[in-house]
């Protein structure tokens, strides 16, 4: 679905990344972790088309990124959920109305997909408080409104940037649940943390491949986690 072969990407400079290779399978599940400032974020940015490569291939279900015009992109990343970390919501808007704002983006009916939505909310545990406002909501729930807003167009991919870097543990393991249930129903899931432990506690859960950026390149983490 998604496949990087030997890619690189200079920041400042200088590789942040180097001989990158990484392919994401269908119904796949990855950790991908490393130090802060290692290029976790930047490599989810290649992987959906917001950044290119500097050099090396990335191909995004099948076509090279660096030939694919402005809508080809628009339309391959309607195939991909992506959890920012900074978890960006229209203040203004309640929760219900950010969540269903890809349906809008993409041109769907927002009043045929309504029983979607209302659906997604309960699934997430966010019923009650889908008229709130996102200011009013705390981190979790903001993580699992993110959560929601990134699968509403139930995309075949999900990518997640340090998903559960502002919440409790009890919380943590709420989110991870809900992603490992995802990757269950068929969905491709790569999760950027530096949490060991979420990672450690994912292992009962779900056959997940774990992988480390050190020194600019992609490597297979060992036992130790």
């Amino acid at each position: 679905m998604i496949e990087l072969r030997d890619v690189a990407y200079n920041y400042g400079g200088g590789d942040l990344l180097s001989e990158i290779t990484l392919k994401l399978p269908p119904g796949s599940f990855h950790f991908l972790t490393g130090p802060s400032g290692a290029g976790k974020s930047t490599l989810l940015k290649l992987c959906y088309g917001e950044l290119l490569a500097s050099a090396g291939s990335v191909r995004i279900f099948g076509d090279e990124a660096s030939e694919m015009d402005r809508d080809a992109v628009a339309l391959a990343r309607r195939r991909i959920g992506v959890v920012h970390q900074d978890c960006q919501f229209l203040d203004h808007l309640p929760i219900t109305d950010n969540v269903a704002l890809p349906l809008t983006v993409s041109g769907r009916d927002r009043e045929a997909e309504e029983q979607n939505l209302q659906d997604l909310l309960t699934w997430v545990g966010l019923t009650d408080r889908a008229r709130a406002l996102p200011p009013q909501l705390s981190g979790g729930e903001r993580q699992r409104a993110a959560l929601a807003r990134a699968i509403i167009t139930s995309p075949d991919v999900i990518l997640a940037d340090e998903p559960t870097g502002n919440i409790d543990w009890e919380m943590s393991l709420r989110l991870l649940s809900l992603l490992v249930e995802l990757n269950k129903m068929g969905k491709t899931i790569l999760i950027a943390t530096h949490d060991l432990n979420l990672i450690r506690s994912a292992k009962s859960q779900v056959n997940a491949r774990v992988l480390r950026i050190k020194n600019r390149r992609l490597q297979l983490a060992g036992a130790d986690l």
